[in-house]
């Protein structure tokens, strides 16, 4: 098969949670085993680092992935759902799997894959740990896609574990309460492994001392270790003054991903490496400014809060939950404009009416669909919306609702465009397409 004809037979033929949703989690490992059991167990062949959380985990994965980079480490990167092209799950360095490895991965794969009807996930991962492993990465930063606890990445033996935080989404299958979340985010902490929490909350904190108790690993809370002194802009960076408490070291950090979430996310990323250091890694100073400096240009990274464009300003962002979403609306709300137009769209297996009550009355709204069968329909959408005081025009596309508003906005409004990775990425790829 061509590259094409196999993405179209991955897509076709398997389960893909973000286009169809909760049908497509399977809700134990033993595909996932089966699958690198057929590919000869590359899981156990390589180090990794493992990353959970409901918010960050992403950003913490190209994080870490960069500092790995700048310091001279062969680095994979499995991370999810793609934007624009399959490939960008599977990194080594910032350069995405090549099209015939995929090709070949897949061949090697599909008669398991008839006999077994694994998801689509089940298989990504898979053939990321296979890549992996045949090119000899150094260390792999692999982050979980949903929950922890049955995640299909959750068979391997990391270096360290991560969980960056613990807040309400996917509640449909990871329980609706904190503690339940906390507990399936926990499942990815391994005997004697130790595992870094980015954030202490009540709610959570004793699920996962619990946790770490049980498998005699050791815990360290990042917010606990890591104080952030000062967050500037500048230059286009964000400039974080951090201090370690227990090395009593300051060290300023010029960050270009601009969202003052990443302030959080930091913390975590510091106390990992904190850890990782005394495990033996050659990870030093320069190196976390080298990299923490050029995430963007050593990983590829998208979509937090990513300015695409200027006059009018579009700002892209993959928030999607409560948490996420008002502290991307507090950023924007920071920023000289003079009108703020908001492209959104949503799934319809999340819950949203409590989420729409936080989106800002004083804006204009584009409620639109992505191109998929999971895709909430935005009439339905822009009902909801009314109901929370939210004004709007509808479409039937991101194409055409993007188009609106950069019809309708000012050189110095804001276009923000968020909800879901879908309308991102139509987003992207319509912009690509104008360039």
């Amino acid at each position: 098969m061509t590259y094409q004809e196999t993405l179209g037979y991955l897509f076709s033929k398997l389960p893909i949670f973000t286009r169809i949703g909760a049908a497509a989690y399977k809700a134990d490992l033993q595909n996932t085993i089966s699958l690198c059991k057929e590919l000869g167990h590359p899981e156990k062949k390589i180090k990794c680092i493992h990353i959970a959380g409901t918010n960050g985990k992403g950003s913490c994965s190209y994080m870490m992935a960069s500092i790995f980079q700048a310091a001279g480490y062969k680095t994979g990167l499995y991370t999810s759902p793609h934007l624009i092209d399959f490939r960008e799950r599977i990194k080594i360095n910032g350069i995405e799997i090549g099209e015939q490895d995929v090709v070949t991965l897949t061949d090697r794969l599909i008669p398991l894959i008839e006999k077994i009807q694994p998801s689509f996930f089940e298989v990504t991962v898979a053939m990321a740990f296979a890549y992996f492993a045949e090119q000899e990465v150094d260390i792999a930063i692999i982050e979980t896609g949903l929950g922890g606890l049955l995640d299909s990445t959750n068979i391997i033996i990391p270096e360290l574990s991560i969980i960056t935080n613990i807040s309400y989404d996917h509640t449909n299958l990871l329980g609706d309460t904190l503690e339940k979340i906390a507990f399936q985010k926990a499942g990815i902490i391994k005997p004697n492994i130790p595992v870094v929490i980015g954030e202490t909350h009540y709610e959570s904190e004793s699920v996962f001392r619990e946790m770490a108790a049980i498998q005699q690993a050791n815990i360290t809370f990042a917010d606990q270790l890591v104080t952030i002194n000062e967050a500037i802009h500048q230059q286009g960076k964000l400039n974080i003054s951090v201090t370690n408490r227990i090395h009593h070291t300051t060290q300023l950090i010029a960050l270009d991903l601009t969202g003052e979430y990443q302030i959080r996310n930091i913390k975590t990323v510091l106390a990992s490496i904190d850890i990782l250091r005394s495990k033996g890694w050659h990870l030093s100073a320069e190196n976390l400014t080298e990299g923490l400096g050029n995430v963007k240009k050593n990983t590829g990274i998208k979509g937090r809060f990513d300015i695409l464009h200027t006059n009018p300003t579009i700002i892209a962002d993959v928030a999607h939950n409560e948490a996420g979403l008002r502290e991307v609306f507090n950023q924007v709300n920071q920023l000289p404009h003079k009108n703020l137009h908001i492209i959104t769209g949503f799934v319809q297996d999340k819950t949203i009416d409590h989420i729409l009550k936080i989106f800002p009355a004083k804006a204009s709204y584009y409620f639109t669909q992505a191109d998929i069968p999971r895709a909430l329909p935005f009439e339905m959408l822009k009902e909801k919306a009314l109901l929370a005081g939210l004004q709007g025009e509808g479409f039937n596309t991101v194409k055409a609702a993007l188009n609106q508003a950069l019809s309708n906005a000012h050189s110095d409004d804001i276009i923000l465009v968020t909800g879901s990775f879908f309308i991102l990425a139509d987003v992207y790829a319509e912009l690509e397409q104008k360039n």
